[in-house]
């Protein structure tokens, strides 16, 4: 019998979702709780290593996620020259085993949906435009108060929302989320024929120009810079300036720049990181994904560590019968270890990138690799 019976998920992202989806599959009861109106509203897109379609798979969205994205075994390397030279072609990992694809790329939005159908399949009742406003435990459950006025109580409580996360301040738990030095321009659009799979170009004016395709038809683009306040752009100067950024990029960046015309597409965010010591709950509530760990991009290890805590999660409840602290140190012993590692590797892989420094990426990228090709 599982450790608990009723859970409240609160917030809808890959974390999120992927809980609800696990818990809600051995039979427990589970209200997802999503403070927007609507799950697949934003987001461009989004790199799905091995080790995340291995979770997706668990799911049982594999069939519908490789029909949405765009599967690639290989990652390479262009010049910022004016041909976009390619300088190598790298094979990705299969981290997530033989018979899934090294890398996967697809709509953010796409991918909110399936699993939002998957949740509303197996059970879990989600709950849009809403979220806790207070949280009140004793030894044997946990009451919540919702922003619309409702009341609920609940076994379990999982954080899952997000790197400001409103039920980690509602805990009390003091993180630091600093800033790496870096934004990124990103912009969603169609994908032409050469662009078969990321391409990363280091150097020339910007640390990184790349793209990866999301379906048959679109990709998505970004450029990485030094972060600096960009806020008081007007969405025409935003795109006009990714637009200007893009120009020493050449070979398929050509293509992608012509046809950036979309203001409503271009965004612009600063890479941030923070890690939250063991334990990562404090009696029956948890914090899981963004709102435990977050990275720069640098490993696109994000989605998949995310996915990864709600497999744990699900997988130590499922298989114990009691919310005790045996529970929580074997969560923990899977888990705090693992995303500290991602997140120190990304990090590293910036900081070489801010300070000008050839490190060994490579064997940085292989190290990680080998780690989460083992399952979490």
């Amino acid at each position: 019998m599982p450790a608990v019976n009723t859970v409240l998920v609160v917030g809808a992202g890959l974390a999120g979702s992927a809980a609800a989806i696990g818990l809600a599959q051995a039979g427990i009861a589970v209200d997802l709780a999503e403070i927007k109106p609507d799950v697949t509203a934003a987001g461009s897109g989004i790199t799905l290593q091995g080790n995340a379609l291995r979770e997706l798979k668990q799911l049982g969205v594999w069939d519908e996620v490789s029909r949405a994205g765009y599967p690639f075994d290989v990652t390479a390397l262009r010049a910022p020259d004016p041909a976009g030279t390619v300088l190598a072609e790298i094979p990705d990992a299969r981290t997530g085993g033989p018979d899934l694809p090294a890398v996967l790329g697809m709509p953010r939005p796409a991918l909110a949906r399936i699993l939002a159908d998957r949740a509303a399949a197996v059970g879990v009742k989600l709950r849009l435009g809403t979220t806790h406003t207070a949280l009140s435990q004793d030894p044997d459950g946990v009451g919540v108060t919702f922003a619309d006025g409702s009341t609920g109580r609940y076994d379990l409580v999982v954080g899952a929302d997000g790197v400001k996360s409103w039920t980690r301040r509602a805990l009390g738990v003091e993180l630091e989320t600093k800033p790496v030095g870096m934004g990124i321009w990103r912009a969603f659009g169609p994908r032409p024929a050469s662009v078969t799979r990321t391409d990363l170009y280091y150097g020339g004016p910007s640390f990184i120009a790349g793209y990866c395709p999301t379906s048959e038809t679109t990709l998505y683009a970004y450029i990485v810079e030094p972060a600096q306040d960009r806020s008081t752009l007007t969405p025409d100067e935003q795109l006009a300036t990714m637009r200007e950024l893009s120009q020493p990029y050449h070979g398929p960046w050509d293509e992608i720049r012509d046809s950036l015309t979309d203001p409503d597409r271009v965004n612009y965010t600063w890479f941030e990181t923070h890690v939250l010591p063991a334990p990562w709950n404090r009696g029956r509530v948890v914090l899981i994904g963004d709102a435990a760990h977050t990275c720069p991009p640098t490993l696109a290890q994000g989605g998949a560590q995310a996915l990864e805590d709600a497999s744990v999660l699900a997988d130590v409840i499922v298989r114990r019968d009691r919310l005790d602290q045996g529970l929580w140190d074997a969560f923990h012993a899977r888990r705090v270890d693992r995303a500290r590692a991602v997140v120190d590797a990304s990090n590293q892989i910036a900081r070489w990138q801010l300070d000008h420094v050839r490190g060994d990426v490579p064997g940085l990228m292989r190290d990680i690799a080998r780690l989460v090709a083992q399952p979490a």
